[in-house]
């Protein structure tokens, strides 16, 4: 049974264009991705990318096409044409391994108000749903129960095999904007600006919740107050109108100890077992941060509407610095008017909970517009997708020295040339 809670590069189209590896500079010793190959295909703003196996990969967007990558060589596989506006989300079914006749599937939703289920290996259109009365916001597969859940202005479940099992309908006026799984089979879905992940919560108006999930309680938060109402006092300081994109939470990230948030331009790290904010930075992007992913040996990735994407390191502190961070996301931009006295206790606490840094360890340069998401690939390398029409491959450039060499090798004993210069 399943039971679901309510919270609140501009080219001409054609075959991909694979450009000779291009060097991004040796300036950063400790950015492993150090080569890029840019990948063009789509038309417009290329929105989504999502893995399909270990080496393969789909791109959409605003063009209505899904392109079929490989990731290792940046080869064109398939091209996917059947809607008729924008894709609005996209999500994989995966086979299952009980079920060894089952196709790996892939779902996609538009602004033609229709998901189209598609055969990822084939290409193969199986089968256009074209039931929705508004755009399907956010797809959602749960694999485990063979279902999967479309939301937009009613949430619907479906079985593998396409049959609606339940729907709830008008549940907002803005509707259904993300869906994600937590335990016993639930499903937490997210209306209007809000959005929610596993026992995580946030908002535009930069409020983290940490909620549990068997009695539904606020474990935990970090709250960002504003106070439009005037001062009495006779001394007034200038305020400057805060815009909801600086203290929106566009995205975020967990792992066993910590979540990872992308709040305006700014990166925060939330201790989830001290329940203390403790690392940030507060300009981490030039315009807002737009999707950010947990890597390996304590490295965070993030990418900006300012058409980058950065490699951070979190990092021990030695020392505290003078400049502690704040214990709320609002009062890390200095807003409002001073109060010496009550500013006093928080900077004590600040200085004593205070205890990691974001450190800068790579920026990688190469899309000309906001690049909207990204995907990481242990053995080949990043891809992003961008407004500017392009997908790029960034690749590890010791590891693909490494690889070209090998190949080389293999030639050549291939056609004996090894043999004769040992002679």
């Amino acid at each position: 049974m399943l039971r679901w809670l309510l919270g609140a590069g501009r080219e001409p189209p054609g075959l991909a264009e694979k450009s000779p590896f291009q060097s991004v500079g040796e300036e950063q010793t400790q950015n492993p991705y150090t080569e890029l190959l840019v990948l063009r295909a789509h038309r417009d703003i290329v929105r989504f990318l999502v893995q399909l196996d270990d080496y393969r990969f789909a791109s959409a967007g605003d063009d209505g096409t899904v392109i079929v990558w490989n990731a290792q060589t940046g080869e064109k596989l398939l091209e996917l044409s059947g809607h008729t506006q924008k894709i609005t989300a996209v999500s994989t079914f995966p086979c299952l391994a009980s079920c060894a006749e089952q196709r790996p599937l892939l779902l996609t939703a538009s602004a033609d108000r229709t998901v189209v289920v598609w055969d990822s290996d084939t290409g193969r259109l199986v089968e256009r749903l074209s039931y929705f009365q508004s755009t399907v916001k956010c797809l959602m597969v749960l694999p485990r129960l063979g279902v999967w859940l479309s939301g937009g202005d009613e949430l619907c479940v479906w079985s593998r095999k396409l049959d609606l099992l339940c729907k709830a309908a008008q549940l907002s006026d803005a509707g259904i904007t993300a869906l994600a799984e937590i335990p016993k089979n639930c499903v937490v879905a997210a209306a209007g600006k809000e959005l929610n992940a596993s026992f995580v919560s946030g908002s535009h108006i930069g409020e983290l919740i940490v909620w549990s999930a068997l009695d539904w309680t606020m474990q935990a938060s970090e709250w960002n107050f504003w106070d439009p109402s005037p001062q009495q006092d006779t001394q007034q300081e200038i305020k400057l109108c805060q815009k909801p994109n600086d203290i929106s939470i566009h995205h975020f990230t967990c792992d066993e100890e910590n979540v990872f948030a992308a709040v305006g331009r700014g990166l925060y790290v939330y201790n989830l077992p001290t329940k203390r904010l403790t690392a940030c930075h507060k300009a981490a992007h030039d315009s807002s941060v737009l999707h950010i992913a947990k890597l390996p040996n304590r490295q965070l990735l993030s990418c900006s509407e300012d058409g980058s994407v950065r490699i951070w390191e979190l990092r021990e502190r030695q020392q505290l610095t003078a400049d502690p961070v704040p214990t709320g996301f609002f009062n890390m931009w200095g807003f409002g008017r001073v109060n010496k006295q009550a500013s006093q206790p928080v900077k004590k606490q600040q200085e004593v909970t205070t205890s990691c840094s974001l450190e800068l360890i790579g920026d990688l340069i190469g899309h000309s517009s906001s690049v909207e998401m990204f995907l990481y690939f242990e053995d080949h390398g990043l891809v992003t997708c961008s407004a500017d029409h392009l997908i790029i491959l960034w690749k590890n450039g010791e590891r693909e020295s490494e690889l070209r060499s090998l190949k080389l090798f293999q030639k050549l004993e291939e056609d004996g040339d090894l043999s004769h210069t040992a002679l």
